[in-house]
């Protein structure tokens, strides 16, 4: 019999992180961008009059599927690359809600307060 398997040694080579690419974030960016714009182009190309036959109605079911999944991808890429907000800005942001809500019910009682 040979020597025991070291499992655990095995487990943390199989399950050790790796590093992207630096350019990934580039070039997920700029596929999302180019489904994004296929899709757009699609779309514009129909007609409405062959939309009537739901034969025709799988591509642009098609294409506003992969715009709305690409342009979702893309908000997300987007939004962590930007910096983290400052703690002031969000109680700022905070404060502007809260006022909002606030003006939203006030505007709701004097409408509906009347009747």
């Amino acid at each position: 019999m040979g020597e025991p398997a070291n499992f655990e040694g095995l487990l943390h080579e199989a399950l050790s992180p790796i590093e992207p690419p630096e350019d990934l974030g580039r070039r997920l960016e700029s596929a999302f961008a180019s489904l994004a714009e296929s899709a757009v182009e699609e779309l514009e190309a129909w007609e409405l009059s062959a939309m009537r036959d739901p034969r025709n109605w799988a591509r642009p079911a098609a294409a506003v599927l992969v715009g709305g999944t690409a342009g979702a991808a893309l908000v997300l890429l987007r939004a962590r690359h930007r910096p983290a907000p400052r703690v002031g800005a969000l109680r700022g942001a905070q404060r502007a809600a809260e006022r909002a809500v606030g003006d939203i019910g006030e505007q709701t009682r004097r409408l509906l307060g009347d009747r």
